[in-house]
């Protein structure tokens, strides 16, 4: 086995950045690395990294509000104070050999540290629209790795070709792992059904829960169809009333707020309606489940389309917007791939072609190389 590395991750704020984090760590812990976090403890990476068995250095920082330049002051005094925290911590109980960032702003004071005492560090972008945090901190990168080819127009530089690699978004093992069988028996449905599955991510989608009741009749008579729809907490009892399932069509209609082990459930799925956040689009990829994209209107640089076209370009899904949800060419398509194995099959197989199960693993060799470099 090689040597072994101290390797610190940066990562938090949102599961779409802790999830990728704590993925590539699972499979840094596998090659036999320490692996320390760094992150805020009263934001999600407070919950799921000590959930997950690694440790987390607190580090202190806020982001700052551009409608109030002023506020960029204190943020940037607590990004001097938690580079300073982390030298102290450095200098007592040993240097990282190298480190990597999620895009979250706090891994600014961890990487300009890094920087400044010479440790390389690797950036990894999940979206297909780089954040602040991954455009202010690329310059001094020996990696940037990316989740989709649309990001790498921000980061190339002719004088440094090798700086962007494309690895996917690593996905938790706990997802790839998922089983068709015991998804399948979690949820009761018979081996042989047609499952489609419809999510809108944590929060959910109005937009994606309406549709579904406006198709409610047409897809309840396709016949073996089954129908397993997360519709985000808040958007539970609304989704429920618009419905109104008998309890006969209930047997067939799965309403859910939320989804737990969404990795038995995606792999249990034939057909996938959701939008095309990172991390959404990332898991679907993974385990290859065609699907249909529907990207949320109001993402910032409407960076969800780009995301979802990661998918279409491969053949692997079909994308609609907002507006034709409501639509018969969306009705249409979704009835057809409900009902047509043999175009699913082959969008899974497009689907698998992308290798995305393989990001961890991808982008632990890339930090290894740069470390040993």
């Amino acid at each position: 086995m090689a040597d072994k590395l101290r390797i610190a991750i940066a990562a938090g704020g949102t599961a779409g950045h802790i999830n990728p984090a704590l993925a590539l760590a699972e499979e840094l812990r596998d090659r036999g690395h320490e692996v320390t976090f760094y992150g805020r403890p009263s934001k999600l990476e407070g919950t799921l990294v000590p959930a997950a068995g690694f440790d987390l250095v607190p580090v202190e920082v806020t982001g700052f509000d551009r409608s109030r330049p002023w506020t960029a002051l204190t943020s940037l005094y607590r990004v001097w104070s938690a580079k300073r925290a982390l030298g102290k911590l450095f200098r007592a109980q040993g240097a990282p050999d190298v480190a990597c960032g999620f895009g979250a702003y706090v891994e600014v004071p961890l990487l300009g540290w890094c920087k400044d005492a010479h440790v390389p560090y690797l950036l990894h972008e999940q979206n297909s629209v780089p954040g602040l945090a991954n455009k202010m901190m690329a310059a001094h990168a020996e990696r940037v790795c990316i989740s989709v080819p649309a990001a790498r127009e921000v980061f190339a530089r002719a004088d440094k070709p090798e700086l962007v690699v494309l690895t996917g978004n690593p996905v938790r093992r706990s997802v790839i792992a998922g089983s068709r069988g015991a998804g399948r028996e979690a949820l009761d449905i018979p081996a042989d059904a047609t499952l489609l599955l419809v999510f809108g991510g944590s929060l959910g989608a109005r937009t994606l829960n309406e549709g579904m009741a406006a198709l409610k009749e047409r897809l309840l008579a396709v016949d073996g169809l089954y129908v397993v729809q997360s519709t985000g907490k808040g958007g539970y009892d609304a989704a429920a009333e618009a419905l109104a399932l008998t309890e006969d069509q209930a047997r067939r209609w799965r309403l859910l707020p939320y989804i737990d082990n969404m990795g038995d459930v995606l792999a249990s799925a034939d057909l996938v309606l959701s939008r095309a956040g990172a991390s959404s689009i990332a898991e679907i990829a993974a385990l290859g489940v065609p699907s249909v994209l529907v990207p949320y209107p109001f993402a910032t640089a409407d960076h969800q389309t780009t995301n979802a076209r990661y998918l279409t370009d491969a053949g692997a899904a079909v994308l609609f917007t907002d507006e034709e949800v409501s639509g018969e060419a969306f009705a249409e398509k979704l009835l057809t791939l409900v009902t047509d194995a043999q175009e699913r099959g082959a969008m899974r197989e497009r689907a698998r072609g992308l290798a995305q199960d393989r990001a961890a693993v991808k982008l632990a060799d890339e930090l290894e190389a740069v470390a040993r470099a």
